[in-house]
C-alpha cells in the first residue's frame, strides 16, 4: 500500500496583495486547478495562482491543523513562515506544467 500525502500550501496573486492557505491531498492537481481559475471562490475572485509555499504532511489531520493554525495567524507571521521557504517569493509551480502554446 502506498503512503499518502497531504499538504498544506500557500498562494498569492500577481500583486502579491492577498495570501490563500489551503489543503490538498494532490498538490500539483490543486495548484493546475488554482491557476486555470477552476475553482469557484476566493482564489478565482482574487486570481491567487501563484503557488508561495507549502508543506507536506503523512496525516490527513496533522494537515488540518497546520491550516488551520496558518488561517488563524497575522498576514505578518504569514509572510515570515514564506520567508522561510521562499523569500522571494517566486511562484514555486511556475515550471510545473508545459503550455502547449509556447512549446
Amino acid at each position: 500500500m502506498s503512503v499518502r500525502s497531504f499538504f498544506i500550501y500557500i498562494l498569492t496573486n500577481k500583486n502579491k496583495t492577498v495570501l490563500y492557505t489551503g489543503v490538498t491531498n494532490s498538490l500539483e492537481r490543486r495548484v493546475w486547478e488554482h491557476k486555470q481559475h477552476a475553482i469557484a471562490g476566493f482564489t478565482k475572485k482574487y486570481n491567487c495562482d501563484r503557488l508561495i509555499y507549502f508543506e507536506e504532511f503523512s496525516e490527513v489531520r496533522d494537515a488540518l491543523a497546520r491550516e488551520k493554525q496558518i488561517k488563524g495567524w497575522l498576514r505578518i507571521k504569514k509572510e515570515a513562515l514564506v520567508a522561510t521557504m521562499n523569500p522571494a517569493w517566486n511562484d514555486l509551480a511556475a515550471d510545473w506544467y508545459s503550455d502547449p502554446v509556447s512549446s
